[in-house]
């Protein structure tokens, strides 16, 4: 019986890591005054998986990376034509992520990963969806249009990323700066480009002249929220949780709070675009907890092991209330429940109760395996989109 309880107490239970489910949603933006109103929410992305990295085609229109047919590929958001969308790739070998409009093309360029593991920049015909290579050599995470020809990218080196800068006239490559982020932006009325620097324990915007090489510190991220965007008049926006901070280069001593959105759907936001005319604001968010952790319970009940551990952390951690450790590792954990689903044809959780504080939820559940009743409580904790810390009570 002992063994049967460790199982029933939980019905719960880019690239070379796991992704998370996230949305991308689109706002209308109005900046009168100095003050922040976001109308007209959309989630335009609306589909199972990862959703992400969005930018502006132009004023109107979205490209991301979007999940289908288990791979990701580049999807066109026309906004004001009836919220149409087309996809721009297609590639049975390979997934797309990050897109951007190349200056003076009627093209996007986007990382390809390839099923042999590749990792290269490519350019996309926005009309036929050809593509061609336009970095061989280099493993790049992400990348910034600086003019027609000269490219600045973040490039795998080992556990980290560096800072180069590509010129694809004369084929030269020079590395700037090691361990960034992936954050590059333009910034508005300069020739400068903004990246994130992680050398220090606090991390970093910095500005980079693409031609001289010089770089300047701007600001430090809000608690290493390292996604951010410039607005036209020169200040920036982050987010953390649930919230969007500003903070001004000229005048600002700290980053404030602007914006806090109460909806369960809005959680963890990262991945900030405004377009040109500063209209138009689009985001990425991760699933709520409450999503997370009731797809998990409907895998449980299906009995479906890949899908329920989908849900977990790969350092998931079982507790027995209070702190006394039952399980780490996700391994470990997937061996208990597998043979566990496959003893117990019989299987289903009810919730009689649910809370949720935060990224915790916390399910009163009633249990039925294989004829026999049992009830329990359950206390989910999430982080990054996944299921990190399960605390069981009897």
């Amino acid at each position: 019986m002992r063994k049967v309880l460790a199982f029933i107490f939980c019905c719960g239970s880019y690239l070379g890591m796991a992704q998370n489910n996230t949305e991308v949603y689109l706002f209308d933006l109005d900046t009168e005054n100095g003050n922040i109103a976001l109308t007209n929410p959309k989630n335009i992305s609306n589909n199972e998986g990862y959703d992400n990295q969005p930018s502006f085609l132009d004023d109107n229109t979205l490209l991301f990376a979007s999940t289908r047919a288990g791979q990701t590929d580049i999807l066109k958001f026309d906004i004001t034509n009836g919220s149409t969308s087309s996809w721009i790739t297609d590639t049975p070998t390979g997934s797309e992520y990050s897109p951007l409009k190349m200056p003076n093309k009627e093209a996007a360029s986007a990382i390809r990963l390839d099923l042999d593991g590749l990792q290269r920049l490519y350019e996309y015909e926005l009309k036929t969806g050809e593509s061609r290579l336009l970095v061989k050599d280099l493993k790049v995470g992400y990348h910034v249009w600086h003019n027609e020809h000269l490219l600045v990218c973040t490039v795998l080196v080992d556990n980290r990323m560096d800072l180069v800068i590509v010129n694809l006239l004369d084929g030269t490559q020079q590395t700037h700066q090691k361990n960034v982020g992936r954050s590059l932006l333009k910034i508005p009325g300069t020739e400068l480009i903004s990246f994130i620097s992680k050398e220090a324990k606090e991390w970093q915007i910095k500005s980079l002249d693409p031609i001289s090489g010089a770089t300047e510190q701007i600001a430090s991220t809000h608690k290493r929220s390292e996604d951010i965007c410039w607005l036209n008049d020169g200040t920036i926006l982050t987010g953390f949780g649930r919230t969007l901070l500003r903070f001004d280069p000229t005048t600002d001593e700290g980053w404030k709070s602007v914006l806090s959105f109460d909806q369960n759907e809005i959680n963890n936001i990262s991945r900030i675009a405004v377009n040109n005319s500063a209209n138009r604001l689009v985001f990425v968010a991760e699933d709520s907890a409450e999503k997370i952790v009731q797809k998990q319970l409907d895998a449980y009940n299906a009995r479906d092991i890949d899908a329920f551990m989908d849900t977990y952390a790969e350092t998931i951690e079982l507790y027995d209330f209070p702190d006394q450790l039952r399980s780490k590792g996700k391994e470990a954990m997937r061996g208990g429940y597998a043979s566990f689903f496959e003893a117990t044809p019989d299987l289903h959780c009810e919730i009689k109760n649910r809370i949720v504080i935060g990224n915790k939820v916390i399910d009163e559940e009633y249990l039925t395996v294989n004829g026999n009743h049992f009830s329990a409580v359950a206390i989910y904790e999430v982080q990054n989109g996944k299921i990190a810390k399960v605390t069981f009570l009897r």
